[in-house]
Formats: structure tokens, sequence, C-alpha cells
């Protein structure tokens, strides 16, 4: 089984300013004259860390990390104003322009999955390929499943810690209440709210418990940007209109593309991927059997590096790159 590839460090950091007031934080690792690969990562309002880099083989990838608006690194920290989908997508167009990247591979999970479909549908002619997993499409029922009814089935007592700062007559809009703490000006409750939210993210992410994956979602400074601004995405519904991906699954017709995915992904079910993977014909679905929806799950680390090194066998030599041959 496959691990990551070992640590290395940015050769290049940039602040790139864009619309609304909001300063991205981005970095280039790898080989500067590689396969260009943008990481988008998790959330809404997640971001990146040490690990990103370490999917793609470094003497073949040109790999480009940013953290999303109001997100990690990026600033304001927390920033809800102009956050919304459409601007993270300009965002990515903005960077690969300030890159001079012409064209390159989307690799995200979740949410960045999320995006990378999108940014595809919008823009193919500068996608190589994507390399997706635990795929998220913003529906109505995604939406549904995580927050009211589904995941609540089969983690009913991480359900219970997740209803606590919500009182019993709030319940019927668990977004809205949440929205409406993580939003307001009692700190106590600000904070109450964000550990009980992303608590309930991290115990449904992994197959089995990990209390380092705990630990990183309930630190405070994460959690209270990432629950702010996942519920900001979530009670507008991704800024989505319903079942936009598959609808619009066309333009992205051409690209091929490599989809991993948990069987028991408890955040997105399998039934995400399987109706992308229908709907867009040259991708491949590696369902994998022992994992759920977090990349720290060995099978799932193990498919994702398999994927970027068959991506680099297939793009390598377009960049004069020998070690593809």
């Amino acid at each position: 089984m496959l691990t990551l590839y070992p640590s290395i460090k940015p050769y290049a950091r940039h602040t790139l300013s864009v619309s609304g007031d909001h300063e991205l934080y981005l970095e280039e690792s790898g080989n500067p004259e590689g396969i260009p690969v943008l990481y988008l990562h998790s959330g809404p309002g997640g971001s990146c860390d040490k690990h990103t880099r370490r999917y793609f083989d470094p003497s073949l990838y040109r790999i480009i990390v940013f953290d999303q608006r109001g997100c990690g690194r990026s600033r304001p920290y927390g920033e809800l104003k102009n956050n919304t989908t459409s601007k993270l997508l300009e965002d990515m167009e903005a960077i690969r322009n300030f890159m001079k990247v012409k064209k390159w591979i989307l690799f995200g999970g979740s949410w960045g999955s999320t995006l990378a479909l999108l940014y595809a549908i919008r823009h193919p002619e500068n996608v190589l390929a994507m390399v997706l997993r635990g795929v998220w499409l913003g529906r109505e029922g995604d939406i549904q499943w995580l927050y009211y009814e589904g995941a609540n089935r089969i983690f009913p007592d991480y359900w219970k810690m997740f209803l606590q700062p919500i009182a019993e007559s709030e319940r019927g809009d668990m977004l809205g209440a949440f929205y409406e703490r993580l939003t307001g000006t009692d700190e106590l409750a600000r904070m109450a709210a964000a550990k009980a939210w992303c608590l309930w993210e991290g115990h449904c992410a992994t197959l089995r418990p990990c209390q380092d994956t705990l630990d990183g979602f309930s630190d405070p400074h994460y959690a209270l940007a990432m629950a702010r601004i996942a519920s900001h995405y979530m009670v507008n519904k991704a800024f989505l209109q319903e079942n936009e991906i598959i609808e619009q699954c066309q333009a992205v017709a051409s690209i091929p593309g490599i989809i991993v995915h948990g069987r028991y992904d408890m955040t997105s079910p399998l039934e995400n991927a399987q109706t992308l993977q229908q709907n867009w014909l040259e991708a491949e679905l590696y369902i994998i059997r022992d994992a759920g929806h977090s990349a720290k799950d060995a099978g799932i680390r193990d498919a994702l590096v398999r994927a970027t090194d068959e991506m680099a066998k297939r793009f390598g030599r377009a960049f004069g790159l020998d070690k593809t041959s």
C-alpha cells in the first residue's frame, strides 16, 4: 500500500489580492517545470497543511496550493463578505493567470471536488484532468443527509452532541440556528457552536475513530472559521442551483478523471460518486472497500497517490519528463 511522498517545503510563497478585499495565500512546491496541479482543500472553511503537497511526486509535479477565501493563511480570516462559490471559481482562474499556467490538473476532496467540477464546467479548456476524492455534489439531499436526516441515524450518539448548542425549539432549522450563533456577538455561544459543528464533521469523516482528526477539527482557531464559513455556504445551498453539477456535466465529457470514494463514506455517500461517474464517462471510479470520507484513511491515501502517479504517466511526456516513460 502506497503512502504519501516525503515532506517538502515550498520553493515560493505568494499573496494574491482578489475581489472584495480578500487576499489569498498561495505556495508552489515540487518541480517548477513539472505538470501543474492545483490542490483544492475541503470545507467550505478548511485549509491546506504540510501534508497537502505530499500526494504528488515532487520531481514530476508543479504543486500549487492555496487557502480559499477566509481560510487558513488567507485574509481576512473567517470573512463571509464576498465569499461565495462563484467568487472561489473566479479566484481559481486568477491563480491560473497569476501562475502563468496554460492547463492544469485539478485535485480536490469533498468540497474541493465540488469546486474542481464547477471550475471544469466553466473552463474545460484549462483542465488537463481531475483527481477527486469523496465527491460532494452540493444538492439539497447532500445537505439534508449530513445536517438533518441521514448520518444522524448512523451516529446517533455523535448527533446528540451536535444538537447540544441548539435549543430543542430551534432544531427544525439546524443550519439557521447554527449560523445565527456562529455569526452572532456572543463569544461563548460562537465557540460552543463551532466546536459542536466541527466535532460532528470530524466524527463522520473517518472509518474508524481518529483522535488526530478530532483534535484538528476542534482546535478553536480552526473550528471557528471552519464552522462560520461552512454554515454560510450551507444556509445558502452552496450558492448552487439544485443538481447544477450533474445537469452541466456534459461540459467535462472529454476530460479524463479518477474518482476515489470510500464505500463507508458517511459525509458524502457513495451514490454521489456513482451518479457523477454515470454522467462523466471519461472518469474512472475506484470504490475503496475499507474507507470512509477522509484522505487519512489508508486505502484512500493509497488510491490518491496511485491516481496522481497515473496522471503523471499520462501527461508527463508533454512536459519533457523522462521518468514517465
